[in-house]
């Protein structure tokens, strides 16, 4: 069985263009999350708020984040694409969120195939609506939890090429000394 997370190849354009692997369609309030010893999608949660992913939501394959997980990604796109779905997506912005103190940062990318979003190259470039939608998603999803998250303003396309060649270079580091502490394929046991 292929495991999304370590048999996925992240792309052959690193680190602008990647291929996403999405978790969460757009518009879905139901929170997927990968389970990293099987690579499958385990159901985490219904959001406790009335809100719903404003983008397709998944991760870049073979990337480890500053939070123990794959790289987060936010994909947009004029339609919802299904869960496992693999998507050709380039980086246009990064959003970074400090959550339970530690740093987590989004990608935000668009579909590469879709024309109606792929002409956009920095995220500046996004009616600012647009912007204050997605960054509003992540102040108030967790609130109704009671989990307080803090969201800084999206930075621009040029600020997520550092944090996807780190990401992939803590995977493969991690994955080279055999992700000692995680499971089975990796990821931090349950």
């Amino acid at each position: 069985m292929t495991h999304a997370w370590h048999d996925v190849t992240p792309g052959e354009h690193l680190p602008s263009e990647f291929t996403a692997v999405i978790e969460i369609p757009m518009g879905s309030s139901v929170k997927y999350e990968l389970d990293k010893e099987t690579g499958m999608l385990k159901l985490d949660r219904i959001l406790y708020s009335a809100v719903y992913y404003p983008a397709n939501y998944g991760f870049i394959p073979q990337t480890l984040a500053e939070d123990d997980d794959p790289l987060d990604v936010l994909v947009l796109c004029q339609e919802a694409v299904a869960p496992l779905t693999l998507v050709n997506a380039r980086a246009i912005g990064l959003m970074t969120m400090i959550d339970s103190g530690k740093k987590d940062h989004k990608i935000l990318a668009v579909a590469v195939h879709d024309p109606e979003y792929n002409g956009f190259r920095d995220a500046n470039e996004l009616p600012v609506h647009r912007l204050t939608m997605l960054r509003r998603f992540f102040q108030d999803y967790k609130q109704l939890e009671g989990k307080a998250v803090e969201v800084d303003e999206m930075q621009p396309a040029s600020a997520t090429l550092p944090i996807i060649e780190e990401a992939l270079a803590r995977y493969s580091s991690q994955r080279r000394r055999g992700f000692q502490g995680f499971g089975q394929l990796g990821g931090k046991k349950h």
